[in-house]
């Protein structure tokens, strides 16, 4: 048997003019309005001119390969290279085994089932699939993060991306998998103040996850709050939401209000995360370390 991984990100935009492409192929082929380009334009231009998303994951990607000893292909969601790509990457190395992770930690229908389904649609039943759905609680990840929060006297947030509340109603466990990520590392780095929100919610017309985390400033600082760092326990890359939310948004916020606020450093293509990975795919295949 001949093992390989796909692994998964969502993509961003390579230029701007790749940017109304890039939103219409997240909107499946509708129609963006010039105001939706503009303003993501806008956000791309205010964190540098682009997102660093492919530049880390790729990092991230040849870093897991090495830990791990085995072909490792990087597809993404909404960009180049496509998981189709990717799948078909694996394939023509002669792999007959694939095992699919995305670079999301918590499961939801409306994110985590989408990469599935283009693994498989392009691996075309040519090799056997193992997919991990979630590893929200995964020891060696969750030893990661509490190391980023660990021993700081602030009162530390984590968020997360928002999603429409329709999930609830689906029985989706996404924010229980969230809260349960915040709560086991809390417990691991010793915190006692720490409190959850959601950020990046779009604007669709329907309700989405809160509390959101300007509105979630209000109420810390109400409550006398005065110092916060951030933890985005859903994102593992710098990249817009981490970039412009913010770093941008929150950190504005923040400053309106008279708080002082940090974040943690992204995870990225730190060792001990890509290790975190690299464990991860060992227990689901039952490869031995190549140490």
């Amino acid at each position: 048997m001949s093992d390989a991984v796909v692994l998964m990100a969502y993509g961003s935009p390579e230029r701007p003019e790749d940017i109304r492409p890039y939103l219409e192929d997240i909107r499946e082929g509708k129609p963006v309005s010039d105001s939706a380009v503009e303003e993501l334009t806008e956000r791309y231009r205010r964190i540098g001119g682009r997102s660093p998303l492919d530049e880390v994951t790729e990092r991230q990607r040849a870093a897991l390969e090495g830990e791990l000893g085995i072909p490792v292909h990087l597809g993404m969601k909404h960009w180049a290279p496509r998981i189709a790509d990717a799948a078909e990457r694996a394939l023509a190395a002669g792999a007959t085994r694939v095992l699919g992770l995305v670079l999301a930690p918590h499961y939801s229908k409306l994110s985590i089932a989408g990469y599935r389904e283009r693994l498989e649609a392009g691996l075309g039943g040519r090799a056997g699939l193992e997919f991990v759905e979630s590893w929200h609680d995964h020891g060696p990840f969750l030893d990661v993060l509490a190391d980023r929060v660990r021993g700081t006297d602030a009162h530390v947030v984590f968020t997360a991306h928002s999603l429409p509340e329709r999930i609830l109603a689906m029985g989706d466990p996404y924010e229980d998998q969230l809260l349960e990520t915040s709560r086991l590392v809390a417990e691991r780095a010793g915190l006692d103040r720490w409190t959850f929100a959601f950020q990046s919610a779009s604007a669709t017309g329907e309700p989405w996850l809160g509390p959101d985390i300007l509105d979630h400033l209000d109420e810390l600082y109400a409550r006398g709050t005065r110092k916060v760092m951030v933890a985005p326990v859903g994102f593992v890359s710098d990249h817009l939401e981490i970039l412009w939310d913010l770093d941008v948004e929150a950190r504005e916020k923040a400053a309106e209000l008279g708080l002082e606020l940090d974040r943690i450093e992204s995870l990225n293509d730190d060792p001990a995360f890509v290790q975190a990975l690299a464990s991860l795919v060992r227990d689901r295949l039952s490869l031995t370390s190549i140490a």
